[in-house]
């Protein structure tokens, strides 16, 4: 018998070819997206157009709730047999989540407050074929958050949010040296000879030239030698 994640797998193509089957493109090429997540919650009473990510799905005979997650957030979509018909709405029994989809319709506040999109219509934008992790134990291994970052970006938010954080900075750092007069420049990352001091090099070796090439370690000499050139304010990330 295969493993649990194999068996989960299988389902899914069995599901994917049943989308096919139905003259479906399980991965079609375009999709207008018009708001992102957190744009639509400010559009009540709207017409929208969102896509995203299904993180949470939740139904009851003709009805269904579900969790949409982009790059801005989470808006919730809610489906109704009765307004996007039976052929469609069976359609979500080939849902997963992890999988994404495009969705348009007018944006209401449900009895709970929350504001929520009522779909007119839907279309499957990307098949997952793995599931997620499970969502109330997350992602804790460490080797698996650093190998398959995506899984890490996706279950974690603080994750994502240090890699905006971090484009952030070197955007604030990269405008404050251009104001300065500096111009962003792009050294060799190989180097025929090494330098660094005494730090031990990454040696690689190059075919088509037969020669040995080290990984820079720093980038000073090259600097200097733009310097060299006539250039007075240099600076590289």
């Amino acid at each position: 018998m295969g493993s649990a994640e194999d068996n989960l797998r299988q389902v899914r193509l069995e599901k994917l070819k049943k989308i096919k089957a139905l003259g479906i493109d399980p991965y079609p090429a375009k999709f207008v997206k018009e708001q992102s997540c957190s744009q639509a919650k400010e559009m009540e009473g709207e017409k929208v157009s969102v896509a995203g990510r299904l993180r949470g799905l939740r139904g009851h005979g003709g009805l269904l709730f579900a969790d949409l997650v982009d790059e801005s957030g989470k808006i919730q979509l809610f489906f109704s047999k009765k307004d996007i018909g039976e052929e469609k709405f069976k359609l979500l029994e080939l849902l997963d989540l992890g999988d994404f989809i495009g969705a348009t319709g007018t944006v209401f506040k449900t009895q709970a407050g929350e504001l929520t999109v009522k779909v007119a219509d839907f279309s499957i934008l990307t098949k997952t074929l793995l599931p997620l992790p499970e969502k109330w134990h997350g992602l804790t291994d460490m080797e698996i958050r650093l190998r398959q970052r995506y899984l890490d970006l996706i279950m974690n938010p603080e994750t994502r949010e240090l890699f905006v954080k971090k484009a952030k900075f070197w955007q604030a750092v990269r405008n404050f040296l251009t104001k300065k007069g500096f111009i962003e420049v792009e050294t060799p990352v190989l180097e025929e000879i090494p330098g660094g001091a005494d730090a031990m090099p990454f040696i690689t070796h190059h075919n088509a030239l037969d020669t040995d090439f080290y990984l820079r370690i720093s980038l000073e000499l090259h600097l200097k030698r733009l310097i060299v050139g006539g250039f007075e304010k240099v600076f590289e990330i």
